[in-house]
């Protein structure tokens, strides 16, 4: 069972890590772009700064998830340091553009908080990771790296939640408000719970 929930986060993390390649063949009306104002987007700031979201966002997904399991970790532990470089990196530089994001949310001020504090948890955890690992405290650093992809893995819970809220009371509006939290608020929950099991083990 274990096996295979891992193999489903992997697809999904890859699937939806490849997402932003689909702004390359698709019109932006008819993508996330389409609903917001003329104005916004028009904006430089507010457009480098989601295409820097997306980007790195994506490939912190796409990458992201091969960090986990010992097995991996333990037979290429070079590659796993590579990776982790480009994961942290990424992530630095997505979590700052998801901030700044967070200002113009659609949904108004609630979701606006949610995205800004997914950002910002995003980034903390992802840092203090690094800050551990670089103290040579690996359990530390696995516990903060979990809490981190558990952010990361909004992307993915995101697209999940929405279309299912929507389809069930008919309203986008809302069903945007309530995901802005429940992309990331379960995650972190699961993580959390990961962790302890881990600690308690």
């Amino acid at each position: 069972m274990k096996k295979l929930l891992f193999v489903v986060m992997g697809v999904l993390a890859l699937l939806i890590g490849a997402y932003p390649l689909i702004y390359a063949f698709v019109e932006s009306k008819n993508t996330f772009l389409g609903s917001k104002s003329p104005e916004l987007l028009h904006s430089m700031i507010w457009t480098t700064a989601f295409f820097a979201h997306i980007t790195f966002g994506g490939l912190a997904l796409f990458i992201g998830w091969r960090q986990f399991g010992s097995s991996f970790r333990n037979k290429y532990l070079k590659i796993h340091r590579i990776i982790g470089t480009f994961y942290v990196i990424a992530v630095m530089i997505s979590s700052v553009s998801a901030i700044y994001m967070g200002f113009y949310a659609n949904g108004g001020l609630v979701s606006a908080i949610g995205f800004i504090c997914l950002g910002l948890i995003w980034f903390i955890t992802t840092l203090a990771a690094l800050v551990e690992i670089r103290k040579v405290d690996i359990i530390r650093h696995q516990q903060l790296m979990t809490y981190s992809y558990a952010c990361t893995f909004a992307a993915v819970t995101l697209r999940l939640w929405f279309p299912l809220l929507k389809n069930i009371t008919g309203n986008p509006t809302d069903s945007y408000i309530a995901v802005a939290w429940l992309c990331w608020v379960p995650n972190v929950l699961i993580a959390y719970l990961i962790n302890r099991k881990v600690a308690v083990a």
